[in-house]
Formats: structure tokens, sequence, C-alpha cells
């Protein structure tokens, strides 16, 4: 008990400081690991080691990869290509620029995944808001809330999909047909609502002459090595898709896409190295041996058995609880480390039940809660660490709190209608 307190203790003590922002992030993550390591609960078997309670080598991995295939594909144009074309065809309006980076950064990141993505679309952002004199704030923010939005229609597109369909046999054909259409629905949602969110900072009046110049053409600058590296990204999606019949992890994929992009470019290491987020691997792996700590003191493993004895047989409640629940939790604790832990949970409840697999309902309530969590909060998923350290660098802060009161009205409206679709789709109309 007194050990199960103070791993508690250290754990909300180390959340204050990320949220409040006193201290970094990745400092306050790696001072909560060393006051675990500091009463007992880690040491490197734990940290590195064990599944459970470690670091998840797959997903550094994957982003990893990923943030290499990223370095090289930013030096080609494309992004930019993409974005100054959504600023020429906004006409100077802000809220069809907001729209159509928003339906661009929601089609890249189920193929790149929402933090490859938003690695991508956010700097040539914060340039296009400031060539026309707009406020860069609401643009970054309905980046992250659309990437993890689109993030949840494939098996690759937000790491807590890779979690749950290793462990629960879901492949990539499974989520296309479960989680995309909920995801479109959540998408047409999200843009009528952020014209109300933001609507202060849309009323802004935009330099047009800011758009004469921008000829969407010229921010290619290889043509010849876009195409190329577009090949390599092309195969890297059909082995995405396929790698339980190739029997490789997506980490896997992911690396060899990583090296097969760097020969073919070309491309000198410090050029793509230069663009990995190494403070975010950093704070991701503290956040894991965190909560691996308080899973190992029976913390998160408690929460779960209450909730499977909680749903008996009654199906339709454990998929709320595991969708509402996994929205709260996952919000406050991180996504990824929280789908981690409460996995082999949702596996015991899944058991208990009459469906298994892509069948049951459980494991898509988990999916989305999961997800849809990962928009609450500033720290709740990888793409919102992402975009407000560029921010940060770029010299347009957005704060803890700033994110967090557009973050959490997002998160409720899409996890009451996610309710709705799971409830029509799997019970209802069952």
């Amino acid at each position: 008990m007194i050990l199960t307190s103070a791993a508690l203790a250290v754990f909300i003590v180390a959340y204050a400081l990320i949220a409040t922002e006193r201290v970094h992030r990745v400092a306050a993550a790696l001072g909560g690991v060393a006051g675990m390591v500091v009463i007992g609960l880690v040491d490197a078997e734990t940290a590195f080691f064990e599944e459970h309670t470690g670091v998840d080598w797959n997903v550094i991995f994957l982003l990893f990869g990923m943030m290499i295939i990223v370095g090289v594909l930013k030096q080609t144009g494309l992004f930019e290509f993409l974005a100054l074309w959504a600023a020429q065809r906004s006409g100077g309006q802000p809220y069809r620029l907001l729209v159509l980076l928003v339906l661009i950064t929601a089609a890249v990141s189920p193929i790149l995944d929402n933090v490859t993505c938003v690695l991508l679309v956010a700097p040539v952002t914060l340039s296009v808001c400031r060539r026309l004199g707009l406020p860069p704030a609401p643009y970054l923010v309905s980046l992250i809330l659309a990437s993890n939005i689109g993030g949840m229609s494939t098996l690759i597109g937000d790491p807590p999909n890779i979690i749950i369909g290793s462990r629960a046999g879901l492949s990539f054909v499974d989520f296309l047909v479960h989680s995309l259409p909920l995801t479109i629905i959540l998408l047409v949602l999200f843009v009528v609502m952020a014209r109300w969110l933001f609507r202060a900072d849309l009323d802004h009046e935009v330099d047009l002459h800011g758009l004469d110049d921008l000829r969407p053409a010229d921010a290619i600058t290889n043509l010849r090595m876009l195409r190329r590296c577009l090949l390599v990204l092309f195969l890297v999606m059909v082995a995405f898709g396929l790698h339980t019949v190739l029997h490789l992890d997506p980490s896997v994929v992911a690396m060899m896409g990583a090296g097969a992009m760097v020969l073919v470019s070309r491309t000198e290491p410090e050029e793509f190295l230069e663009e990995v987020e190494w403070d975010t691997l950093a704070f991701f792996m503290a956040l894991f041996v965190l909560v691996g700590a308080l899973v190992q003191v029976g913390v998160i493993g408690a929460v779960g058995e209450w909730a499977a004895e909680a749903m008996g047989d009654r199906e339709l409640l454990g998929a709320t609880a595991l969708l509402f629940g996994s929205g709260v939790i996952g919000a406050f604790v991180d996504n990824i480390p929280y789908t981690t832990a409460t996995v082999p949970i949702v596996e015991d409840m899944v058991a208990t039940t009459t469906t298994s697999g892509a069948d049951s309902p459980l494991w898509w309530a988990f999916v989305f809660g999961a997800d849809l969590g990962g928009n609450a909060t500033a720290v709740a998923a990888g793409a919102n660490v992402v975009v407000l350290g560029i921010a940060a660098k770029a010299g347009e802060p957005i704060s803890f709190w700033g994110f967090t009161r557009y973050g959490v009205v997002v998160t409720l409206a899409t996890l009451i209608v996610a309710w709705a679709y799971v409830y029509l789709r799997y019970f209802a109309l069952a």
C-alpha cells in the first residue's frame, strides 16, 4: 500500500509539472522516472526489457523510422506544395484555408501516421500563416485535432491502433471497414465546430498581396527525387497493409522504409537526422516507464478488473466504459502508454463475451476512445506534443491550456458521436 501510494504521488507530481509547464516536459517525465527508481519500482530490466512495464520499442522505432522518412520527404517540397496550394485555393478566406489544411492533414495522417503528418504540415502551415498575416494558433490546433481524428481510420494512422491491432488481431482492412466511416463523420463534425471554436481568430483580414507570388509548383525542389521517394512510400504503405502476411512488425517496415528512402535519395545523415524529434522520443520513453510503474503496483490493472466485473454480461456497458473511460484516462496519461497498459485488460473482457477480433464492439470502443481521447489535452498524444514543440521553436508558443480548452470540447463531442456509432452499428442494428 505504501509503495502504491508513493508511485501515485510520483506520477501525479510529474504530470502536474508537465501540465503546468513549470519545467520542460522531458525533464518532468525523466524526473518522474528518477522518482520511480528511488522508490524501487524501476530498474534496467523493467524499464528496457519488460513487455508491460517498460518502453515499447516497436512504437519508438516506428516513430523513429517514420521521422527519417519525413526528413527525406521534406527536402522534396511535396508538403510545401500542398500547403501553398491550399493557401492559394483559399482565396484569402481564413476559414476556407483552415478547412483545406484540415482536409489535407486528415487525408495524409492515415497514410503516414498522425505524428509524421504533423511533422510535415505544421512548419509549412506556420510559414503560410506568417505570409498571410494570420494567427497560427488556430491552424496548428486544428492540424492536431484533424490528425488524431484522421489517424483513427487505419491500422498505422495512430500508434494506439498499432498496439491494439497487434493484440486483437485486427488487420489493415478491418480498420477501413470499422473505423473509416466514423472518421468521415467526425471530420465533418469538426469542420463545422471549427467555425465556432475559432470564430474570433477567423475574422482577421488577410493580406491578399501575400497570395500574388504563391506558385505551389515552385515548392518542388527535386522532381526526380520526389518520384523515387513516393515509390518507396507506396511500397512502405503496401508493406504496412500486408505486415501480418509478411510477418513483419510495423516498426521493422518503418525502419526498412527509412533505409530505402535514404538510399534512393542519397541524403546525407545530418540532413535527415536533424528532422528527428529526439525530445519527443525521449518523452515517450519516459512516459512508458512512468505508466509501467503504475502497472507494476497494480493501479491500472485494478481499474481494468473493476471495469470487467462491472460489465458482467452487459457488453454495451463495457463498450461505453471503454469508450469514455479511455477517452478520459488516455487524455491524462498519454494514450500510447495507456493503451499499452490496458490492452491485456480489454483482452480479458473480450474473452468473457461471445464475440472476438474485429467482431467485438469492445475492441472498437477501445480504439475510438484511445484515439479520440488523444485530442483532449496537450500531452495526450504524440501529434500534440510534436506540434506544440514546433510552435515553441518557431516563436509561436501554444500553452498547455491554450490547446486543452479546445481539445476538451472537441473530444467530448466526438466521443458522444462515437458512442452513438458503436451503439447503432454493433447493438441496435446487429
